[in-house]
């Protein structure tokens, strides 16, 4: 993680004069108006002012007793002010639900190939996919792996998974990392059982995951691993209950074999085929951003894991309203390669076949350039450069698996844009006042507490101090769990722990993702000679805006 920027956590003197309302301000769309890709806002002052009255002065207390006096009387100003803060929060920024939002400079007029993943990122799915998938998975490990008939009891729990979590393989727990690979204190499971820290000390010894433990660790980061988060905990859960013996290994093999199995197999796709309205959200903006693209005189190409058959019934379906007659989705794009298998992709010399849709059968002749119209199978970054004569920095994919379908092109040099739907719900949560008040509440508190532990001698202690630490401890937990339940309620936000650190997940989105967004079409409302910067002050992740403490005076 060293070659990641390092953060600053912020501190009580940040100022709000121009700070950024994103990393890139919505624009008017190609051939809009706005050159700007960082609206900048100046922060009333007045509120500064208002805030700043009635300071505590210091008194040059000597001993402990007077240094607790002394916080605690910042404590009582503070928690008169908190009656203040939401006619302050009315005055600060917000975020843009549908940004897009930067981690490595950007330019688009740069950028003369658009590449796309198919599930996740053209395709808009309903939560009754991920319950497909789990009942489906759920069946052939009775049915197949002969497990217990019991855990067919279970049903899929949309409320509980949140995508970036890791499964420890020998000790079997579903663990939430933050960006420096310590365990969430309120983010380990056994099962559906949350841990309190005293068994995770005992389970890990400390929190921090070191190399040796990270082995044991698999990451669930794309979108179908919501179905796969659960079962585990549901499989493990029911072997805890029925006090049966069992190996944390096999439960994720056997689980992830499953859901392989019923996406491989084409149970996945043929029941989304058989009720595509059940599973499939129509999704005509993208099709308008697709054409605007080619308007622009850029190149599109779709590259997918799925099956032609599924991503051509998907694609007829989501566009039979915007599409018109006798026009097809294939014409947009110059290459479409179904069955890619990705990552593989990227490192292998697999070469490409020529699909026949009409025989649903691969030729036999080499593939050596690509035609109109034509559908292709399998193949590799290598054959595919040499075929298409695309550089590297020209080119940018779009995908929702940071591994699996952005880790490759990176290293390639392509130009990467990471797909998190629930990006837009996420900042949408952090964009109200509730929320807002409750993280600027979370900061002072913090800072008193710092304060608290680095004035006062642990061998000084006294009733007063530890009356003061109950509270502030206490006002603390009340603002984390308050913040937390506006995510979900098992495992928080997606992209930052409980404390305010940014998540694993979120350190692999730096990675791997040049820009992140949630929904492709979000370029529309950006001109297509856009610069996209990174914002200059970032602290955390450029879709966060972190609420001051200075608000509250301290």
């Amino acid at each position: 993680m060293a070659s990641i920027r390092r953060f600053v956590p912020l501190r009580a003197s940040l100022l709000w004069a121009n700070f950024p309302t994103s990393s890139s301000g919505l624009q008017k769309g190609f051939g809009g108006g706005c050159n700007s890709q960082t609206a900048s806002i100046s922060y009333d002052r007045s509120v500064g002012k208002l805030l700043e009255e009635e300071h505590v002065t210091d008194i040059g207390y000597s001993d402990s007793n007077d240094e607790v006096a002394k916080i605690r009387e910042k404590f009582d100003l503070a928690k008169q002010r908190f009656l203040k803060i939401p006619e302050a929060l009315d005055r600060m920024p917000k975020m843009n639900p549908k940004g897009i939002y930067v981690n490595k400079n950007l330019r688009l007029d740069s950028i003369q190939v658009y590449g796309f993943d198919y599930d996740y990122t053209l395709a808009h799915y309903s939560p009754s996919l991920q319950n497909l998938i789990y009942d489906m998975a759920k069946q052939h490990l009775v049915n197949e792996l002969r497990y217990p008939d019991g855990c067919l009891a279970s049903k899929y729990d949309q409320s509980f998974p949140i995508r970036g979590l890791y499964y420890d393989k020998l000790k079997g727990c579903l663990l939430k990392l933050d960006f420096f690979g310590s365990i969430e204190p309120d983010g380990c499971y056994f099962g559906r059982r949350k841990l309190s820290r005293k068994e995770i000390e005992e389970l890990y010894g400390t929190r921090h995951i070191g190399r040796d433990q990270a082995r044991q660790l698999v990451g669930l980061m794309d979108f179908f691993c919501f179905s796969e988060v659960c079962l585990i905990a549901d499989i493990v859960q029911y072997f805890v209950d029925a006090k049966l013996e069992f190996d944390a290994s096999y439960i994720y093999q056997d689980v992830h074999r499953a859901i392989q199995y019923v996406h491989r197999s084409g149970l996945v796709h043929r029941g989304v085929l058989a009720d595509p309205p059940r599973y499939l959200v129509k999704n005509g903006q993208f099709l308008s951003f697709l054409k605007m693209l080619k308007e622009n005189g850029k190149k599109l190409f779709l590259m997918t894991n799925s099956p032609y058959y599924f991503v051509d019934g998907g694609m007829r379906y989501m566009l039979e309203d915007s599409l018109g007659c006798g026009d097809s989705w294939r014409e947009l794009f110059e290459v479409v390669i179904a069955k890619a298998n990705k990552p593989e992709f990227y490192t292998s010399e697999h070469p490409f076949r020529s699909y026949d849709v009409e025989k649903d059968n691969l030729a036999f002749s080499k593939v050596d350039e690509f035609l109109p119209n034509k559908i292709y199978y399998h193949g590799c970054l290598k054959t595919f450069l040499q075929i298409t004569k695309w550089n590297g920095p020209e080119v940018i994919y779009f995908g929702d698996h940071l591994f699996s379908d952005l880790r490759g092109p990176s290293k390639a040099g392509w130009r990467t844009a990471a797909i998190i739907h629930e990006l837009e719900h996420e900042i949408k949560i952090q964009n109200e006042d509730s929320y807002r008040f409750a993280q600027a509440k979370f900061h002072i508190i913090q800072e008193l507490l710092g304060k608290l532990h680095s004035t006062v001698s642990s061998k000084h202690t006294c009733d007063r101090f530890k009356s003061l630490l109950d509270e502030l401890n206490e006002e603390r937990q009340n603002a984390r769990r308050t913040m937390r339940n506006m995510f979900n309620e098992s495992f928080g936000a997606t992209f930052l722990t409980d404390t305010g650190q940014e998540s694993a997940f979120a350190y692999h989105i730096h990675q791997y993702a040049d820009v992140y967004t949630s929904k492709p079409e979000n370029f529309m409302f950006y001109q297509p000679e856009a610069w996209l910067h990174v914002p200059y002050d970032v602290k955390i992740m450029p879709h966060h805006l972190k609420v001051s403490s200075s608000l509250f005076g301290t």
